[in-house]
């Protein structure tokens, strides 16, 4: 008895030495990220400032990623196989076996389409190329694949539309591209925000939406958050939605943008990458405000049910977050430069 108790105890010493050294290593590479030098004994850094120097580590992780190769964005996508009957011999694109049976002999990602064993399909590796020839439409179109499928960083209409958008800015005309009243709160006409949505389809990156064929700029913003809406997965994707929310929740501001920061770097690249440029769109927005009368809590509102959905189709739920989604929305406009 007295040996095991003299065990738990050591081991109690050594969790805490453990958590120690760990403790000074994080403290050694924010140092490192701030420049400055950081003693053994010295104090914890300034939550903010920690904050800064974890986002300019995790930025620079990211950045590598996403330009370790400029003509390819190595994104990591899983295969979206589907039950398929084969007509004729097939083999097992995974495991070289013949596939036995006359109907659902196997699965076929419907994105690349890879053949596999439906049992080889849980030990296939998340390498999904998706084939151009597969992926019929922009719109309504997961993002990773629509990406991916364009050996693109992000999405062409988020690309395209922003361009649009902050190039009517540059003009020097009053109330128009960025200083247009309302920009992303007032809503261009249905049939024309569709008719932008068919040539994102039929012509995808080379769709004409200049001025000369849309003067509305509401019709250019609202083909933007349509394209938002209609995506399959959010840009705020369902399994981290929960962990938003809870973040919003966090009274302490400082604790509250950490938590926030945290979040962030669970979605995917893609998903990551795309909701940085839209921020920093917005922020440009929010430059503005004297004009457009669009300030980042003005954005929260309209955007936070666009990037963000309940993972369960709950009008309660969606209700009960909307201040949640909001504020969400506010804090990545207001802190873009911090957060990514």
């Amino acid at each position: 008895m007295f040996s095991q108790e003299l065990w738990l105890e050591n081991e109690k010493k050594c969790a805490v030495v453990r958590k120690s050294k760990q403790g000074r290593k994080r403290q050694e590479l924010l140092a490192v990220a701030l420049g400055v030098k950081v003693g053994v004994k010295s104090s914890l850094l300034w939550p903010p400032l920690k904050l800064f120097a974890c986002s300019q580590i995790s930025s620079l992780v990211r950045r590598a990623a996403l330009t370790h190769n400029d003509n390819h964005f190595n994104y990591e996508k899983t295969h979206n196989f589907k039950v398929h009957t084969f007509r004729g011999p097939h083999w097992c694109e995974y495991c070289a076996n013949f596939m036995w049976g006359l109907i659902a002999q196997g699965v076929r990602c419907s994105d690349c389409g890879l053949n596999v064993h439906k049992q080889c399909s849980k030990h296939v590796p998340n390498d999904c190329q998706p084939d151009l020839k597969r992926i019929k439409k922009v719109y309504c179109c997961d993002l990773t694949t629509l990406v991916k499928a364009h050996n693109t960083q992000r999405p062409m209409v988020v690309d395209i539309c922003i361009r649009e958008i902050e190039a009517r800015g540059l003009e020097n005309i009053p109330y128009y591209g960025l200083k247009s009243e309302g920009l992303y709160r007032v809503s261009g006409f249905t049939e024309h925000i569709e008719d932008v949505k068919m040539a994102f389809d039929r012509d995808g990156e080379k769709a004409d939406i200049s001025a000369n064929i849309y003067p509305d700029i509401n019709i250019i913003t609202g083909a933007l958050k349509l394209y938002f809406r209609d995506l399959p997965i959010p840009v705020i994707t369902y399994d981290t939605y929960s962990k938003f929310i809870e973040a919003a929740k966090i009274s302490n501001a400082d604790e509250r943008l950490e938590a926030v920061h945290e979040v962030l770097m669970l979605l995917p690249p893609a998903h990551y990458e795309t909701l940085r440029y839209l921020m920093i769109h917005l922020k440009k927005v929010t430059l503005n405000e004297k004009d457009n009368f669009m300030n980042a809590e003005n954005l929260g509102i309209v955007f936070g049910p666009t990037l963000m959905r309940p993972p369960e189709d709950s009008t309660l739920t969606t209700l009960r977050d909307m201040r949640y989604q909001k504020l969400i929305v506010q804090i990545l406009i207001e802190n873009e430069d911090v957060l990514f």
